[in-house]
């Protein structure tokens, strides 16, 4: 593994990190396999490991596997994401935060996170007070940097602002999504993202399995995380996947490679997070580690799908509250008659 440093942290990470949100009853919920599969990313180099409160038992189950090794990864994990019905129990309230990251401590067995970021962004709640929250657990201790997730561009700006201008501790990280069919983050999150010197740690870079090249056109699968995501099974995405697939087979590569490689190829991204949930998946995986791109094979993939630009999102990407208040996008009856 060539490390590199997470942002302007100092904390050097494996361009590979491992994601657990599959060790849970709804991926592998075998901790005797979750250890091993922990244990052998661990022994292969990947240093840094992300996971979430939202992750049903996934903080549990690797708070287990890594006994004894804790202090050998970049621990991460993540809040706002509802948890159960309360309506408090979710987003970046002081409240529900200094809750959650006790919880999450205790679920991991640990007494510090190397990296607290906040899951989804919180319109509801002001930024001010969030990063005022965050900055109490890294003075304590208790958390060693903070980042954020999904987050618009200008939304990172503002908290890039209010950190500034309050004396609070700035996002270090942000987490999007990114893939071979989704580069829009091209266009603002990355350049933003790199102009304040933060990391970036991409969720889903095989596109919740669309990238695995077991999703054909006219082809039923069993890959559950595409069953789970059906949506994103659209013609626009399938035509863009049957193109990729013989690319990649010219280049000599897997498309899963093909696709990890493409991730971490941009200068703007730290890591690529990879979420096996069975260890042939986790073993194929880490085989693309020091797969690196031709600038023409680079080329011949902006003819397929340009930058900037993408083929379908994920339905679990963040999207901005529309405008729902009619007062916010419609004339009063009096201006209309002034103008």
């Amino acid at each position: 593994m060539h490390y590199r440093t997470l942002g302007r942290t100092g904390i050097r990470v494996s361009p590979f990190a491992l994601g657990a949100m599959m060790f849970s009853s709804f991926g592998n919920g075998d901790q005797n396999e979750v250890d091993q599969m922990v244990a052998r990313a661990l022994d292969a180099g990947i240093n840094f490991i992300d996971t979430a409160d939202a992750y049903g038992e996934s903080e549990e189950m690797l708070g287990k596997a890594l006994r004894g090794r804790r202090d050998d990864i970049v621990l991460a994990s993540k809040f706002a994401r509802p948890i159960g019905d309360d309506p408090n129990r979710q987003g970046g309230s002081r409240r529900w935060i200094t809750t959650a990251v006790e919880n999450s401590l205790r679920r991991l067995n640990t007494d510090h996170l190397d990296l607290y970021q906040m899951h989804r962004p919180d319109p509801d709640t002001d930024i001010e007070e969030t990063l005022s929250a965050l900055t109490d657990l890294v003075r304590s201790g208790k958390v060693r940097a903070i980042g954020s997730s999904d987050m618009p561009a200008s939304d990172m700006v503002e908290a890039q602002w209010v950190a500034e201008r309050r004396g609070l501790e700035r996002f270090r990280t942000e987490q999007p999504h990114y893939s071979l069919l989704d580069r829009s983050i091209e266009r603002e999150v990355l350049p933003v993202a790199q102009r304040y010197g933060m990391g970036t740690v991409i969720w889903s870079p095989l596109a919740s399995g669309m990238l695995t090249g077991r999703v054909r056109r006219g082809q039923d699968t069993d890959l559950r995380r595409t069953r789970l995501f059906a949506a994103l099974r659209n013609e626009r995405r399938i035509d863009a996947v049957e193109t990729l697939i013989p690319l990649a087979a010219e280049a000599g590569l897997p498309l899963t490679h093909m696709a990890l490689a493409f991730v971490i190829a941009h200068p703007g991204v730290t890591a690529a997070l990879i979420g096996p949930r069975t260890m042939e998946q986790l073993d194929d995986l880490l085989a693309a580690a020091d797969v690196r791109l031709s600038d023409e094979l680079l080329d011949r993939i902006d003819e397929i799908v340009p930058p900037g630009t993408g083929v379908g999102r994920m339905d679990q990407e963040y999207n901005t509250p529309p405008v729902e208040s009619a007062v916010l996008r419609r004339r009063l009856v009096q201006d209309r008659s002034a103008a």
